[in-house]
């Protein structure tokens, strides 16, 4: 059958080169890990902005995803593994299951796996006979949607949709993605054309959440790879944040409205200087720096007295630059968040690991590609939600923030 897709395929490669039900008493959280992969990090400026346009391109033209249409339950928590460049998290697929490295993503919401590990069918296989199909950006993928058993640490769900890769690019070092964005997302990207039940979609309706939110837990580091973080299913953990957590309503401004959308704006230092200013875009875990529209970047270079860096794409500064660096401020609602000089760095331990000079300082505050106004004019990735614990309520169409241990860290 792939055969069928190969124009569809070529263009896409193109752009981007029966068990009793268990109801839950409290959330389940799943440990998460931060993963380097050295052959998808030559310019980790040019493979944001290349995610951030094919999101803000699919959600303008159609409002979903890329696919088809175009070419009292508990909490449960699972860890997360940070690799400098991806969050990934194990994910066990069959009867009995087999363990996958999945990317976490709060900007897709499709789930897929075999672009690493292949795909095992078990007896709880079951092949729906369409084909998937979905680009990011910064990859793309192409195969079979079959219905499994997934286990997620302690949360199990039954005839969940998974994707089985045929052909992938761009996921090297990883198995595939676990999607945890807004269902609306999944329309289109399946051969029948309808939208796919995301994962926690499925964990509510089968009663094993008692709310359709996951709370997120990153922490900076200066490891290429160590499980750090958590996703905590049906509820937040309150180990993981400090004060209370600020709700936010997803934003009314598409095409940022068809994601994990925030309205925010940025200033600098104690003068408030203004960087963004008040405008619409999302937080995505999916993306590794943060990405501000280039009206707004061009103020921030002004600010820091940066100077772009050819082998990395970052803002590089001297130890001068950096004495004098103050913080950021992301206005959030009724809410102002401090993204202190620290926060800024690309921690310097893993400089070379990007091709940057050992004792070099680097921004991760880049260019998204586009001017303000286009409705999706910032990208909070990973770097940011390592300094803020972040709640996605899928029920309440909300968004929610809370400091942490690891606000004021000075691990870069």
């Amino acid at each position: 059958m792939l055969a069928r897709f190969l124009p569809i395929v070529a263009l896409a490669v193109a752009a981007v080169v029966a068990k009793p039900l268990v109801v839950r008493d409290s959330p389940i959280s799943l440990p998460i890990a931060r993963r380097f992969n050295a052959t998808a990090t030559a310019n980790l400026v040019k493979a944001d902005q290349a995610r951030a346009k094919v999101l803000k391109n699919q959600a303008l033209a159609q409002g979903k995803h890329s696919g088809f249409k175009s070419a009292a339950a508990g909490i449960i928590g699972v860890p997360v593994t940070n690799g400098a460049v991806t969050y990934t998290v194990s994910v066990g697929v069959g009867t009995p299951p087999t363990q996958y490295d999945l990317i976490v993503d709060t900007g897709s919401s499709n789930t897929w796996v075999g672009a690493g590990a292949a795909y095992v069918e078990t007896s709880s296989s079951v092949d729906t006979g369409d084909e998937v199909l979905v680009s990011y950006g910064s990859g793309i993928f192409f195969g079979e949607e079959f219905l499994d058993t997934v286990t997620l640490g302690d949360l199990v769900l039954e005839k969940q949709s998974i994707g089985v890769s045929e052909f992938a690019i761009g996921f090297d070092g990883v198995d595939g993605i676990l999607g945890l964005g807004p269902v609306d997302l999944t329309e289109g990207t399946t051969s029948s054309g309808e939208e796919v039940p995301t994962v926690l979609d499925n964990a509510l309706a089968q009663g094993l959440i008692g709310s359709e939110l996951v709370g997120i837990s990153f922490e900076p580091t200066t490891d290429l790879s160590v499980t750090n973080g958590e996703l905590t299913f049906g509820g937040t953990d309150p180990s993981k944040f400090t004060g209370d957590i600020a709700y936010v309503p997803v934003t009314s401004t598409a095409p940022a409205s068809e994601y994990v959308g925030i309205d925010q704006s940025i200033t600098y230092g104690a003068a408030g200087t203004p960087i963004l200013d008040a405008t619409a875009g999302i937080t995505d875990t999916g993306t590794t720096l943060v990405l501000i529209a280039s009206d707004a970047f061009a103020a921030y270079q002004t600010a820091t007295g940066g100077v772009q860096d050819n082998n990395t794409g970052l803002l590089k500064i001297t130890a001068d630059q950096f004495a004098n660096l103050e913080s950021l401020f992301f206005h959030i609602g009724d809410n102002t968040y401090e993204f202190t000089p620290n926060a800024q760095l690309w921690p310097r331990a893993l400089n070379t690991a990007i091709g940057g000079d050992a004792d070099g300082i680097y921004l991760i505050v880049a260019d998204l590609g586009s001017d303000s106004g286009e409705g999706l004019d910032f990208i909070d990735g990973f770097t940011f939600l390592e300094r803020f614990y972040n709640v996605w309520d899928v029920a309440n169409a909300r968004v929610g923030f809370a400091t942490t241990s690891f606000t004021d860290a000075t691990t870069n």
